[in-house]
């Protein structure tokens, strides 16, 4: 299997924007606009929970995409993360990720990220023991709308971020 090393870029608005939104802090009170997400809850009831993940090392082996949802994923703690993503041809029809469109992001623990529905993601990865993330999808994301592919196994390769 071949290892490819890839050092994440850091996160802007700009070039996370084929993948979804960089969710940043502003004034309450600001109208609906530009910087925020539009998001895609209406195929089933909304969940949004926090989810505690162990370190899982810095490989990454496959991607997972959600054709149904908009999915919004941010550190609580303040510290930051990893991500690799594959932007969307087409969420409704079958497709896999080729891999040299997949990008690997740095995500600082003081914004969030939303998802454009069929985005290809791997991650959340990072340096600490374990990690929370607040997770928004549907209640039955993980069960019904969760298509991966093995990258190892489909291409024989896999990514490893170097922070």
């Amino acid at each position: 299997m071949n290892i490819v090393k890839v050092t994440p870029h850091r996160a802007t608005a700009e070039n996370i924007a084929p993948f979804g939104t960089l969710i940043e802090p502003g004034e309450d009170g600001t109208p609906f606009g530009p910087a925020d997400a539009p998001l895609e809850l209406n195929g089933g009831t909304p969940r949004l929970y926090i989810m505690r993940l162990p370190n899982r090392g810095l490989v990454v082996k496959s991607i997972t995409r959600h054709s149904r949802v908009t999915q919004c994923l941010a550190a609580t703690k303040g510290m930051e993360w990893f991500v690799c993503l594959a932007a969307p041809v087409d969420p409704d029809a079958p497709e896999k990720p080729a891999p040299e469109k997949i990008a690997c992001f740095r995500i600082g623990g003081d914004v969030a990220l939303a998802l454009k529905r069929g985005t290809w993601h791997a991650g959340p990865y990072f340096a600490a023991p374990q990690q929370d993330f607040l997770n928004l999808e549907l209640a039955d994301t993980n069960t019904v709308d969760h298509d991966t592919v093995r990258l190892d196994a489909e291409y024989g390769l896999a990514f490893e971020i170097v922070p």
